[in-house]
C-alpha cells in the first residue's frame, strides 16, 4: 500500500480507503463488517471514512466498536455532518447549534475523542456560509477534529469559504469520481489543488458497475449490490445498456494489461495527482484485499487512450450538481 499527503494537513493517508456508506450501515452483517475491517488493516488500509447520517449512525456506531479495539494512532478517521438524523426536520444541516449537537455524538458513537478530518456532507444553502465555517472551526479548536473537509460543494461554495476562511480552512474535498463520472477534473480538481487541498473520492467503482458484473441484457447476479433493496440507491442511474456496453468494452483493456476491471478502474482514479485516496466499499473481506491491489499500478498512455475510445461520450465530463447538493450560498444580512 502507497500513502498520500492529505492536503495542507500532517496526515499520510492509504491510496485506497474503506468507506460504509451503504454496506457498514446496515447493508451487511456485524461480523462482515468486521471482517472486511480487519481486512483492511492486514492489507495496509489507514484510512477510515464514515458519516453521521449513514444508518442515522449506525455506520458510526459499528466502527465504534470495531476500530477501538485498535491503537488510535494505527488509523485516520473520517466522518461528516449535515444529513437528516431523526424524524424531526430540522435535525439536519450545518447551523452552529446542529454542528455541535452532531459532533458529540458522532464522537460518542465512535468511541473516540477526535476525528482526524470532519467533513460537511453537502453545502447547506438555508445557513449563513459564517455560521458555519465558525462552527467548524470552533470543533477544531475544541481537539475534537483535527482538520476539515467537505463532501460535493459546488466551485462558488469553496471558494466563498476559501475567502471567508483562507485556503487552510479545509484539506480535503470529497465529491463523487469514476471513469463514468469525470464531472470534477473541469472546476474542482484545478480550484482545489491551487489551495492544496486534495481529493478522497467516493464510488471509484461506480456502485459496483465498473467492476463488470452487471451485463448487459441480463439479470442483476443475486449476491450483488443492486440486488440488495438496502444498498441499491444509484440503480436506476447506472444500470442502463450505454453504460453497461461501455463497461463490457473496457473489459479486454484492462485483461491486455494484465490487471481486473476494477483493479484498472481504481488504478485510472489513481492516475491524478490531486487525488489522496480512492474510497471503497466492501461487503466481502475478499473485495477489499482485491481494491488495495490498486495502489502503485500505473497505466500506460497506450491504456488511457484505449480507455478514452471505448468510454466514448458515456462518462459525465461536464461541470454537474452532485446528488443531494445545491447551488448558492447564503450570507449574514
Amino acid at each position: 500500500m502507497r500513502y498520500r499527503k492529505l492536503g495542507s494537513s500532517d496526515l499520510e493517508v492509504s491510496e485506497i480507503s474503506l468507506g460504509s456508506w451503504l454496506t457498514f450501515s446496515g447493508g451487511i452483517e456485524e461480523e462482515q463488517t468486521r471482517a472486511c475491517t480487519e481486512a483492511a488493516f492486514d492489507a495496509g488500509i489507514n484510512f477510515f471514512d464514515t458519516a453521521n447520517v449513514y444508518g442515522r449512525g449506525a455506520s458510526e456506531t459499528a466502527w465504534g466498536e470495531i476500530l477501538s479495539k485498535h491503537p488510535r494512532g494505527s488509523y485516520i478517521l473520517a466522518t461528516k455532518v449535515n444529513g437528516q438524523m431523526s424524524d424531526d426536520p430540522a435535525d439536519r444541516g450545518l447551523s452552529p447549534a446542529q454542528i455541535a449537537k452532531q459532533i458529540d455524538a458522532s464522537l460518542t458513537r465512535l468511541q473516540t475523542d477526535h476525528v482526524d478530518l470532519y467533513q460537511a456532507h453537502r453545502f447547506d444553502t438555508a445557513v449563513p456560509i459564517e455560521d458555519t465555517v465558525e462552527a467548524l472551526q470552533k470543533v477544531v479548536e475544541q481537539g475534537k477534529a483535527r482538520y476539515l473537509g467537505f463532501s460535493e460543494w459546488t466551485p462558488e461554495q469553496i471558494q466563498a469559504a476559501i475567502d471567508l476562511a483562507g485556503p487552510g480552512l479545509f484539506v480535503s474535498s470529497q465529491p463523487q469520481y469514476s471513469m463514468l463520472w469525470q464531472a470534477p477534473e473541469a472546476e474542482v480538481f484545478p480550484l482545489c489543488t491551487a489551495n492544496d487541498i486534495s481529493q478522497i473520492v467516493w464510488s471509484p467503482l461506480a456502485q459496483g458497475v465498473l467492476t463488470g458484473k452487471y451485463k448487459p441484457g441480463q439479470g442483476i447476479p443475486e449476491d450483488s449490490r443492486f440486488a440488495s433493496d438496502s444498498m441499491n440507491m444509484a440503480k436506476d442511474l447506472l444500470l442502463n445498456d450505454a453504460i453497461l456496453d461501455a463497461v463490457q468494452r473496457l473489459l479486454p483493456i484492462a485483461d491486455g494489461a494484465g490487471l481486473s476491471l476494477p483493479t484498472m478502474a481504481l488504478a485510472w482514479v489513481l492516475r491524478r495527482t490531486e487525488l489522496a485516496s480512492a474510497i471503497t466499499g466492501a461487503s466481502r473481506p475478499e473485495q477489499v484485499h482485491t481494491n488495495a491491489e490498486a495502489s502503485g499500478i500505473g497505466l500506460t498512455d497506450d491504456v488511457l487512450a484505449a480507455i478514452d475510445e471505448a468510454l466514448g461520450d458515456v462518462p459525465v465530463k461536464k461541470p454537474t450538481l452532485a446528488p443531494g447538493a445545491q447551488a448558492g450560498v447564503l450570507h449574514r444580512a
